[in-house]
């Protein structure tokens, strides 16, 4: 799963409900999408429903051209969860923002997810997806953060789900660059922790203290 915070489950406005299902053939049809992710969306997605759609027009926040809409799209899982290339597809095949909702079938436990969406002139850029830990199906819902417009107010269902403190000011895609770094780091760090169990020559040794030392710093810098 991705990385995951306990975040919040949201009390989405009656006004925006779209209830809308969406035939998940749409996401995986075209030649582009390889055999293997297909396989994927048959075996782990058995319902996509486009619940919400957040807009100017249903909860009356103004957008602009790069949000001029958020929409809130649930699944429901055939097991115990939807991975994250399932997520990029549909992800990738909306241009507006998406926030998911997936629930699974075991327990009917529901999960938030939702990656930074950059409109580009071909296909969206997104960052990884962060998720909310798994909470009840009856978990009480919160209302959606205040927000004076749609932007906004995507900024702060975001900011619900980065597992590292927002830096006041800070935009939410330099966050999201700012997680892939944390990531890269973390990554870094493991494979040279690995490599100083098993390095048996004591020059190589400090060597590699001193690079993981290094990275470890960067790496608070980061957080």
């Amino acid at each position: 799963m991705p990385d995951s915070t306990v975040g919040a489950l949201y009390q989405w406005p009656p006004a925006a409900r779209f209830d809308r299902r969406v035939p998940k053939e749409k996401f995986y049809k075209h030649g582009s999408v390889p055999p293997a992710l297909r396989e994927k969306f048959v075996a782990e997605v058995q319902r996509i429903t486009w619940a919400y759609k957040l807009a100017e027009a249903t909860i009356n926040l103004t957008g602009d051209a790069v949000i001029p809409e958020v929409q809130i799209f649930h699944i429901e899982a055939k097991d115990d969860d939807v991975s994250e290339p399932v997520l990029t597809a549909i992800d990738k095949a909306v241009r507006t923002p998406i926030i998911f909702e997936i629930t699974r079938v075991s327990d009917r436990s529901v999960r938030m997810a939702a990656a930074h969406k950059q409109a580009t002139t071909s296909a969206p850029k997104l960052s990884k997806h962060h998720t909310t830990l798994w909470q009840t199906a009856e978990t009480e819902r919160s209302p959606l953060p205040t927000a004076i417009a749609l932007p906004a107010l995507y900024t702060a269902l975001l900011e619900s789900l980065i597992p590292v403190m927002v830096r006041p000011g800070e935009a939410v895609s330099v966050v999201a660059a700012r997680m892939e770094a944390i990531q890269r780091l973390e990554r870094e760090i493991a494979t040279l922790e690995r490599k100083l169990r098993t390095e048996p020559q004591f020059n190589r040794k400090v060597e590699l203290r001193r690079t993981l030392k290094t990275k470890q710093a960067e790496l608070e810098q980061q957080r």
